[in-house]
């Protein structure tokens, strides 16, 4: 039995644990790190570790200081943890779009949260990092963490979770997988591996389909944590310091619902219960699988536990909402009322909107949805890049209109999936249309009079 004097002793030294079931057909053997098991339930424990005492020795964060950070959530947990422990006030900015599970479990460390649901660039006074930074600026003795560049981030993953998987696969491991988020953990374990093996471990870094550092268009996902948003409005596209891009030799993107489906599978064959960015390290490590054999070993880090989603990937009616899942009677039941929707970007004029539709055989009364724009759009945008919509109609009696789409498309109405049409419909404003989501993508709309026969 491991006697520890602290919690903070119990960072870290996390399971290996081979795959029987998910892996079924496939010639290497895949192991998984099961960094939920780590006391704050994330791979984050370690970085937070890591930042606060090396914060501690150059004198950036003293006794009686406060602890900021800008977080999608597992960050905040472990600095939570760790400066509970160590008598840290902790401050947390974060947005509301997180997991309830993780607001509530940083709440629960004694740390205070703010919410900052701004879409607005990185570098606009009112996004997620800027207000972060003001409350530092503003605050005595406040330190901010600061994960996307601070050097403690990696280090960390060298000193520690690199060393756990070469000891504990004896040395044999030939291929490490690894979610792209900070770039923390992957860089500092990958680096380690790397240099251990003098160069015989390859790196994969996954993330979702749309993320930028393997060359997607930028645009929002579902998995929390893992990937690179860029901001459709943005000037300056800035990766973090913490991501050694040397150390990757491949990127492997994937979906959405690739993911959430590989968890739900891993949970119910398994008996791991892991979150959305483990989805990802999952599906990836699956693909990458198929085309080795049985003398390669593959490690795949499981950044945090499914506990913290248990009201998203693992809520029904969560999935639902988003057109994760699929239900027929309900798809029977809305899907003849359905309009496939085209699309014209924010920037476009209005004359090069109208001329556009009309030539793709556009009626006068077809919904256009107005969209930012984004180099190598998807066919289906993320709820959150469309910005309203409008008709062919409405756009030729807009033709004097100076300027682009952004001076014309109306507000449009509340989320609604095909396979759940009736859960949250329709919001208090009265919307008389609603976007249809699949696999949390827009692929269609609603007219609310359709719905009301």
């Amino acid at each position: 039995m491991v006697r520890y004097e602290s919690v903070l002793e119990s960072i870290g030294a996390t399971p290996l644990i081979r795959l029987t079931r998910v892996t079924e057909g496939l010639r290497p053997r895949i192991y998984v790190k099961a960094e939920g098991q780590n006391p704050g339930g994330g791979v984050k424990d370690r970085a937070a570790l890591s930042m606060l005492r090396q914060a501690e020795i150059d004198g950036s964060l003293r006794p009686g200081g406060t602890v900021v950070e800008a977080t999608s959530g597992n960050t905040g947990i472990g600095l939570a943890l760790v400066a509970a422990h160590l008598g840290y006030r902790t401050v947390i900015f974060t947005s509301s779009q997180i997991a309830e599970e993780k607001r509530a479990q940083i709440r629960a460390y004694g740390a205070e949260i703010r919410l900052v649901d701004a879409f607005v660039p990185r570098d606009h006074p009112d996004s997620l990092r800027s207000r972060a930074q003001q409350f530092v600026a503003e605050t005595p003795g406040a330190w901010l963490a600061g994960q996307y560049d601070n050097p403690a981030n990696p280090a960390a993953h060298r000193a520690t979770t690199g060393p756990e998987i070469w000891a504990d696969t004896d040395g044999r491991v030939t291929h490490f997988v690894a979610t792209v988020g900070t770039g923390g953990t992957i860089s500092g374990t990958g680096r380690f591996l790397k240099t251990v093996s003098d160069g015989g471990v390859q790196v994969f870094g996954a993330e979702p389909a749309t993320s930028a550092y393997g060359g997607g268009d930028g645009s929002q996902k579902y998995i929390e944590g893992a990937g690179h948003f860029v901001h459709p409005q943005a000037t300056v596209d800035d990766w973090p310091q913490s991501l050694d891009t040397s150390v990757i030799d491949a990127y492997v993107g994937i979906e959405d619902q690739e993911a959430i489906d590989a968890i739900r599978h891993l949970a119910r064959t398994e008996g791991i219960l892991a979150g959305g960015s483990s989805g990802i390290a999952l599906a990836a490590a699956l693909r990458i699988a198929q085309n080795l054999d049985k003398h390669h070993t593959i490690v795949v880090l499981l950044p945090d536990s499914g506990r913290t989603y248990l009201s998203t990937y693992f809520n029904e009616t969560w999935l639902n909402i988003n057109g994760f899942t699929r239900t027929t009677d309900a798809s029977t039941t809305v899907g003849a009322r359905v309009s496939p929707v085209r699309f014209v970007t924010a920037t476009d004029s209005v004359p090069q909107a109208t001329q556009r539709l009309t030539s793709q055989g556009a009626g006068e009364q077809d919904v256009i949805l107005v969209r930012h724009h984004r180099d190598g759009d998807r066919p289906s945008p993320h709820p959150s890049d469309v910005l309203g919509w409008t008709t062919v109609g409405e756009l030729r009696a807009a033709s004097n209109v100076t300027g682009d789409l952004r001076t014309v498309g109306a507000a449009f109405g509340a989320g609604l999936t095909i396979t759940d049409p009736y859960v949250t419909a329709w919001d208090a404003a009265g919307d008389d249309l609603a976007v249809v989501l699949e696999s949390g993508r827009v692929t269609g709309v609603v007219a609310r009079k359709d719905l009301d026969r």
